[in-house]
């Protein structure tokens, strides 16, 4: 007896897990032995912001368990989760067939902020499965405070770095919790790891790395040298370098990213040596490469363009030639077009205004291509880097290897696309195919690393055959290249970083759903523009941007309206207001590439740019958008355009030249 104790202590644990086990008397029922529901939804969306939902129920061996063929039932403790509609409005969850055990829901929101439960039944067998997963919705108003934040601490304090820092922080901490340290955390080992660590992002960084280190080369070479004194026979006025500089942007039209390292690092020395300032070098290099990438028959835009657009329309059941649209889509393309002209004009006619006048008689006057205490994205100051005595400094040893870049990439580009095209469906899928289906296929950013690397092998050989270089020399040359475009690279995986950011906020969905009320078909044209201008502006992205918006004004122009204006301008009004939208945003990518290339302060890039840019943006809708949702001709809102540009140059610019 003494014993009894003893044996009970050592019972008691035993009996209080079988106790804990033991399903209480009016428990409610759980799936039925072996099946569980696993609810697939994101940790954190913003309130009124469609998001969608994945449910699957499995066995023990994680098997889609086909017995389960719905209907589903999704909801929500407070009744606050609806499904959003394409024209906006809210309406109650109906039950959703499972299919093999598998379903997706569509276009979830939820009204209300806070920690909210999604609660899935779905019948099977005489019981009922239960799934539960917990969200965070975040007022939607949070989802634009970090760029928001990035952007005024940039043009403020002047400190690109630590402001898009700062905007990624506040972001990662509004979805962890609202708690400062995580949120630092995340920033440091989620969002800076994933904008290095994804593919596309890494291929960018080494063919800017290496196309930094070639035409480090090309420097040490004296091939920079040589194809300064061959274009100084031509340029020799600031007005033909910067119509010289337009005009190399317009042949390099293939890809954005090599048009604007190529155009950037080739010319510099050329408007340095006119007092062209650093401002202007990077305002020509910026508005020519997307504009004319966005717009060419054959670029790497063209088969991302294409796939959103034949997206759209399969949402909607309409059958187009996809390609004939795209075309017909240019001329409405007002933004870009526009902007064309808009640097040749300036350069033509010598005329600044704003920033940009300030910065031009700045350079005139005193030589200074950049004011007092500016900080240069690239560090290489390609004058002052040393050229052997021997060297010859002839053009053809910098522009070959500028050569080798644009045909490997447009080559490359052809090759790139076929391989992909027969892998994915065949040989057959070569006879039919058009030049814009192979080169849309292919993988711009493998193709653009092989350019990269043939451009610095190219510049390589030239300089150790010639004996211009020893192979060390060639080598160092070539680090100083890399290191010169080092402060450029941080930058650029800051700015990814955030439009991570905001793509987990939902930012560019929120600002739709905002404005999709003021949306009509007479002014859908410039307002989708305007919003798709404001969501690239604030998310740094023209693409991202396309992405979000395509999908859902694309159905909305087709259903409002069936007139062919307001189609095409609603399509190409999103492509083009995009791409304003980046010109604008100083997180933009290539708006980073672009001061990094013409070595100039990168806010005093954005500073002087942005009147430009909206210059432009507010005549391509008073002259294009505005009217062609009324029915105007096409064919004469670019001439109005046109004219109205030159107007703004006469009456609000002045000539640098003047005091």
């Amino acid at each position: 007896m003494k014993r009894a104790p003893v044996r009970v202590l050592v019972l008691l644990p035993f009996l209080l897990l079988a106790t804990a086990g033991a399903p209480a008397a009016g428990a409610p029922k759980e799936a039925p032995s072996g099946f569980r529901v696993d609810i697939q939804a994101p940790s954190c969306v913003t309130s009124g912001t469609p998001f969608d939902l994945g449910v699957i129920v499995t066995d023990d061996l994680g098997r889609p368990v086909r017995s389960f063929a719905g209907p589903i039932r999704i909801s929500s403790p407070g009744h606050n989760l609806f499904l959003l509609d394409g024209d906006g409005t809210r309406r109650p969850i109906p039950p959703v067939d499972l299919a093999d055990g598998k379903a997706v829901v569509e276009d979830l929101t939820f009204t209300q902020s806070g920690i909210r439960r999604i609660e899935v039944r779905c019948p099977g067998d005489g019981e009922h499965a239960v799934g539960a997963a917990e969200v965070r919705v975040l007022p939607g108003v949070l989802s634009i405070l970090p760029p928001i934040l990035a952007i005024a601490l940039a043009l403020i304090f002047r400190q690109v770095v630590i402001a898009l820092f700062c905007g990624i922080w506040m972001g990662a901490s509004f979805l962890h919790g609202f708690n400062p340290l995580d949120g630092f955390l995340r920033t440091l080992d989620t969002y800076l790891v994933q904008a290095v660590g994804d593919p596309s992002h890494a291929a960018i960084i080494l063919f800017s790395l290496t196309l930094g280190g070639m035409v480090g080369i090309l420097a040490r070479s004296g091939g920079i040298r040589g194809i300064v004194k061959a274009l100084s026979r031509y340029a020799r006025t600031a007005r033909s370098a910067q119509i010289a500089t337009w005009g190399m942007g317009l042949l390099i039209f293939f890809d954005d990213y090599a048009n604007t390292l190529l155009v950037g690092n080739t010319m510099r020395s050329v408007t340095d040596r006119l007092r062209i300032s650093r401002e202007k070098l990077s305002f020509i290099v910026d508005s020519t490469a997307a504009p004319v990438t966005s717009i060419a028959f054959i670029s790497t835009w063209i088969g991302y363009e294409l796939g959103l657009i034949a997206d759209a329309f399969q949402s909607i059941g309409v059958e187009k030639n996809v390609y004939l649209v795209f075309i017909s889509t240019i001329p409405y393309r007002f933004y870009s077009i526009l902007l064309l002209v808009f640097v040749f004009l300036v350069g033509w006619t010598g005329r600044d205004f704003g920033g940009m006048l300030a910065a031009e008689r700045r350079a005139r006057a005193t030589g200074k291509v950049q004011r007092d205490g500016a900080a240069p994205l690239s560090q290489m100051d390609l004058q002052e880097m040393k050229t052997p005595e021997s060297a010859r400094c002839v053009w053809w040893n910098g522009l070959l290897p500028i050569l080798t870049v644009i045909v490997v990439t447009v080559v490359g580009l052809y090759v790139s696309g076929r391989s992909a095209l027969v892998s994915r469906e065949g040989i057959e899928a070569l006879r039919g195919a058009g030049l814009h289906e192979v080169i849309g296929a292919a993988d711009s950013f493998a193709v653009l690393m092989w350019a990269a690397f043939a451009g610095t092998l190219a510049a390589g050989i030239l300089s150790t055959a010639q004996r211009v270089l020893t192979l060390t020399e060639v080598v160092d040359a070539w680090v100083v290249g890399v290191r010169a475009m080092v402060v450029g690279m941080i930058i650029l995986v800051c700015a990814w970083a955030i439009g991570r950011v905001c793509m987990d906020l939902q930012t560019g969905e929120w600002v739709f759903q905002v404005t999709r009320d003021v949306l009509s078909p007479k002014f859908l044209p410039m307002l989708c523009f305007l919003l798709a201008g404001g969501v690239a502006f604030a998310t740094g992205t023209s693409w991202g941007s396309m992405a979000i918006l395509m999908p859902l004004v694309v159905p909305l122009a087709f259903r409002l309206s069936g007139e062919p204006g307001i189609q095409l301008g609603t399509i190409a009004a999103v492509l083009a207001g995009s791409t304003f939208g980046d010109h604008c945003s100083p997180i933009s990518d290539t708006t980073v590439m672009s001061s990094m290339a013409s070595a100039a302060d990168h806010v005093d890039h954005v500073r002087t740019q942005a009147p430009y840019a909206l210059t432009v943006g507010a005549i391509a809708c008073l002259a294009g958008y505005l009217p062609a949702g009324f029915g105007f001709p096409v064919w004469l809102s670019l001439p109005v355009g046109l004219v109205l540009l030159w107007v703004v140059l006469r009456v609000v610019g002045k000539r640098v030249e003047e005091t």
